[in-house]
């Protein structure tokens, strides 16, 4: 297969660098302005965190449903199609949010944003790998993820400097110019030519219908579950556990998932480097996996009576820790046949961040019914680990492997 010219590669590396930079702002943006927006309602401490966790599950719940949709339009109609159409979805949401009065109408926004924010990272991915040598692709997809990631540290600075209400205008204005400067980038050769076949593309129900690629699927996706409850509860909610901590000083969750996230683009760009040096996706995932267990027993063990600035220092340790969401998403992407490689590559992370919803948050707030919030966290904290290491040993190696294939 004649290969597509270079600079078309590193277009394509850009302009899903920043598409996924837009991506992070806007998806973390609420948990960055939680307690100002809800505030700004009239809610009390009890009704902020509450609101909150119902607000965030709503969007987590868009992204469960996002991803499925433009996964299956990924592999049916091309990766491009998901590139503009998740975009103006997501755009328009965010302009939106900035006129909500309720906190019922905040939800449902964040609902419909959820599932615009759905197809930009899978596509993004899915794109750069077909276009990207097998033996760069690692590096290719983590600098995407890297600088995607920084969008939160955007979303922090703006908080700071305007009106939540005005952050939101903000996010949608960045996803219009982002939407022109699409019009550069070109669909894969690998996928046009399966486009020319008469191969089942994106027929989602394909992950169910035959048992090794079941699963090869679920734990595609259960790898990635210590991102979100790092990101989802610890650091999101970093404000009610410092104040249980008794940390005296006021502690901001925006400044906290700021740290997180320079540190989780930091880590994201390393481990690309670390996998090509270990040549070995699973080797950087589990030693990644280590960096988390460490700060999760420093978060749960060092912070009582300590200070803000410490709780902050170890979110960024535990952003570091989960550094490998660029990885986690390429091996999704590896895992999977060119006909299904959007679909695999776009539901596997939103399975992930819905799984905040189905399963995180609700073991979360079930435990905390039974014992103390502290208490409740570490517990959960003990599962999800299991549950990830459990279905990461067996999970096959894909460093180095050849995309062009189909499932059949």
């Amino acid at each position: 297969m004649q290969k597509q010219p270079h600079y078309l590669f590193n277009i394509t590396v850009i302009v899903a660098a920043l598409g996924y930079f837009v991506d992070i702002y806007d998806l973390l943006l609420f948990s960055i302005i939680r307690v100002p927006s809800l505030t700004s309602f009239g809610l009390n401490t009890a009704m902020v965190t509450s609101a909150g966790e119902k607000i965030i599950i709503w969007q987590m719940l868009g992204l469960l449903i996002g991803g499925i949709i433009w996964g299956i339009t990924g592999d049916k109609k091309g990766r491009l199609s998901v590139l503009f159409g998740s975009i103006i979805l997501y755009s328009i949401a965010n302009f939106a949010n900035g006129f909500v009065q309720t906190t019922d109408q905040y939800a449902l926004i964040r609902f419909i944003a959820g599932i615009g924010l759905a197809g930009e990272l899978g596509a993004g991915i899915t794109l750069v790998s077909e276009l990207t040598p097998k033996e760069k692709r690692g590096i290719a997809t983590s600098m995407v993820a890297g600088v995607g990631l920084l969008g939160a540290v955007l979303a922090f600075v703006i908080k700071e400097n305007f009106p939540w209400r005005t952050c939101y205008f903000i996010g949608g204005g960045l996803g219009i110019l982002l939407l022109l400067m699409r019009i550069s980038v070109f669909e894969s050769r690998m996928y046009s030519d399966i486009k020319k076949s008469d191969v089942q593309r994106g027929n989602f129900l394909m992950m169910f219908n035959n048992g090794p690629r079941f699963k090869k699927y679920l734990r595609s996706i259960l790898i990635g579950l210590p991102t979100w409850f790092v990101i989802g509860v610890l650091v999101t909610f970093s404000k009610e556990f410092g104040e249980r901590f008794g940390i005296k000083e006021k502690i901001d969750s925006g400044k906290a998932i700021m740290y997180a996230y320079v540190a989780i683009a930091v880590g994201d760009i390393l481990i690309g480097l670390i996998s090509q040096w270990f040549k070995s996706r699973r080797k950087a995932l589990f030693l990644y996996y280590g960096i988390t267990i460490f700060f999760m027993i420093l978060f749960f063990t060092s912070l009582w009576n300590s200070s803000a600035s410490a709780l902050y220092w170890i979110c960024a340790g535990l952003g570091f820790g989960t550094g490998f969401w660029a990885i986690f998403v390429t091996m999704g992407a590896e895992q999977f046949g060119t006909n299904l490689r959007a679909t695999a590559a776009t539901t596997i992370p939103n399975m992930v961040r819905g799984m905040l919803s189905i399963l995180i948050l609700p073991l979360f707030k079930g435990l905390r019914g039974v014992t103390d919030y502290i208490t409740a966290g570490w517990v959960t904290a003990i599962i999800i680990m299991i549950i990830t290491i459990v279905a990461a040993i067996p999970i096959s190696e894909t460093f180095n492997k050849d995309l062009n294939y189909i499932e059949t």
